[in-house]
């Protein structure tokens, strides 16, 4: 019997991408002997928190990302470099519908790795071993299990395809005792995210309506969580030490009332229903909350739709401002209703649920495949550094 090979899995955007490559992950690791990632900075946390994990690469890439860093030999050198000292069998490249996998697939080939799996619209050359095409409209999450799928790999038994995590810490000291709902006001890109006036008179809303609100965010927005928070929530901006926390904080949640934005999705990989007020700039087939109870928010119709814009275009951000309390109340009732109805324990944070407003795990699709310095002058952290994912579950092994 053939060993099982040492795969990488790249996946070089955010972190809320990183959390939808999960169930691929899961799906790699399963037939893998060692299972790393290669990530950008943004998504590096995400990918120690998923199951499978043996070990993070990180690589600031100049083609991802809303501020990339400038074209560097040496940069690239350094990746290639660690990418051939680990002698990985094969990689999967994991893309956005509308990005291309040849850059990294180039430097994956400059590594000597000698398999290489992508979606491809553009012409590979010698640069892919499998050019794989996705369905049209898949969801993020299901495109790149269908790739792992169509490279060879499959869930282990009773994975139900799902977003997950590693178990979150017990954060009851940061959010006190008693039910809550969590209101993310935050995101990177302003297009898909509430006016910090909108989120406040939000926070209000769900005040007044007897919900316990804890507002979240990072450490360079604690100011819009303080001005949203107010006096009817409890502010938890920059509160959380790290990604782990906050999945912690939103675990616990009854609900959570976020954009389009990476905490959306890492609400899902702790089973927390999510009323998401989604911008349609980028499409909520492919994007929408994955495997969980969830409620669309905003006007998918908006002009602004499908445009990627990353500042709304249309004055007075009509489609998210423009969300009345009452349809925000709704939904988090809704969402409340049917967490009781499962008899979900408030502090629980268990596989996810399934859904009848999310997209299930996508079928088989494809047969098989085959058997750290910093920039000069950038003050920027080193761009390939590794992390131990010490912590993973036992998986189950293909020969």
């Amino acid at each position: 019997m053939n060993a099982a090979p040492r795969t990488l899995v790249v996946r070089l955007d955010s972190a809320g991408d990183v959390l939808l490559a999960g169930p691929a992950v899961r799906a790699v690791a399963a037939g893998s002997s060692t299972t790393a990632m290669l990530c950008g900075p943004a998504g590096a946390p995400a990918a120690r928190l998923l199951p499978g994990v043996d070990e993070v690469l990180v690589h600031e890439a100049p083609w991802v990302g809303l501020d990339p860093p400038p074209v560097s030999p040496d940069a690239c050198r350094e990746l290639i470099g660690a990418v051939a000292a680990r002698r990985f069998d094969r990689a999967l490249i994991l893309v956005s519908y509308h990005q291309s996998p040849l850059p990294a697939a180039l430097l994956l080939r400059l590594a000597g790795v000698p398999w290489i799996g992508a979606d491809s619209e553009d012409y590979p050359g010698a640069l892919l071993d499998l050019r794989h095409r996705r369905a049209p409209g898949r969801h993020e999450a299901e495109a790149a299990l269908d790739l792992a799928r169509a490279a060879g790999f499959v869930p282990p038994p009773g994975d139900d395809g799902a977003l997950r995590v590693l178990p979150p810490p017990d954060t009851g000291a940061l959010t006190g005792p008693g039910p809550y709902v969590v209101l993310h006001p935050g995101a990177a890109v302003p297009a898909r995210a509430w006016s910090p006036d909108r989120a406040r008179r939000a926070a209000e809303a769900l005040h007044r309506a007897g919900h316990r609100v804890v507002v979240t965010g990072g450490p360079g927005e604690r100011e819009g969580t303080a001005e949203v928070a107010g006096r009817h929530a409890l502010d938890l901006g920059g509160a959380t030490t790290g990604l782990a926390e906050l999945a912690g904080v939103l675990a616990g949640a009854g609900a959570v009332v976020t954009g389009n934005t990476g905490p959306a999705h890492l609400a899902a990989a702790v089973g927390t229903p999510v009323a998401c007020l989604f911008a349609p700039v980028v499409p909520a087939e492919r994007w929408r909350p994955y495997g969980v109870p969830h409620v669309l928010l905003g006007d998918q119709e908006a002009p602004c739709a499908d445009s990627r814009a990353r500042v709304c275009p249309v004055p007075g951000h009509p489609c998210l401002d423009g969300v009345p309390d009452n349809e925000v109340l709704d939904a988090v009732a809704t969402l409340l209703r049917g967490a009781r109805a499962d008899h979900r324990p408030p502090s629980a944070a268990p596989a996810p649920r399934a859904t009848v407003t999310a997209p299930g795990p996508p079928p088989p699709t494809g047969g098989p495949g085959p058997g750290a310095g910093a920039r000069p002058g950038t003050g920027r952290s080193p761009t390939v550094r590794t992390a131990p994912a010490d912590r993973r579950p036992p998986t189950t092994r293909r020969p």
